[in-house]
């Protein structure tokens, strides 16, 4: 039988949190948290950006997957208007989720620039390590284990939300 053996190194990491995965793995959901992504919307008029979208649910329904996503702490009330007798909740999505695919003729570009910016991105996580070492320690030590995995990658996970959460913020205030 012929031997096969290939260099293969590690080259991307998937966050996958369980409760958000958990939420998002509808795509109704998913087109939730894009619709939200833009505005604070009621229900109602996030019923009707679905339907605008081909998606035709109750309004029950959507009202459903706008909790789900609540309750994973992927949504937020942004305001409440009170009037005709009750209140009405404006959501909005505090998450977005993309899933999009690297064209192959840009790979090549892509694995470049990710050579090119690893000296910088290896500065980033030394000052993070040196300054921020100790309280990701302490958050590390209080995670549960992947029920999943034999090896535990909590520091990567942990590091890479805290990198994840930032590029938002610098993102979004673009």
């Amino acid at each position: 039988m012929a031997e096969f053996s290939s260099d293969v190194r590690l080259k991307d990491i998937v966050v996958r949190d369980p409760e958000s995965s958990a939420a998002v793995d509808d795509p109704v959901r998913t087109a939730v948290l894009d619709i939200l992504s833009e505005e604070p919307m009621k229900v109602g008029d996030v019923h009707e950006a679905l339907a605008g979208r081909g998606i035709e649910l109750s309004e029950n329904t959507v009202r459903h997957h706008v909790n789900r996503l609540r309750d994973a702490g992927l949504v937020e009330v942004a305001r409440l208007e009170e009037g005709r007798g009750g209140t009405t909740k404006y959501y909005k999505a505090n998450t977005v989720v993309v899933s999009y695919t690297v064209p192959d003729e840009m790979s090549e570009a892509v694995e470049e620039t990710a050579d090119s910016v690893s000296p910088e991105v290896e500065a980033l996580l030394d000052a993070l390590e040196e300054q921020h070492g100790d309280e990701i320690d302490d958050a590390v030590a209080k995670m549960a284990d992947c029920e999943h995995c034999a090896t535990q990658k909590k520091r990567e996970f942990l590091i890479l939300t805290v990198i994840r959460r930032a590029l938002v913020r610098e993102m979004t205030d673009v």
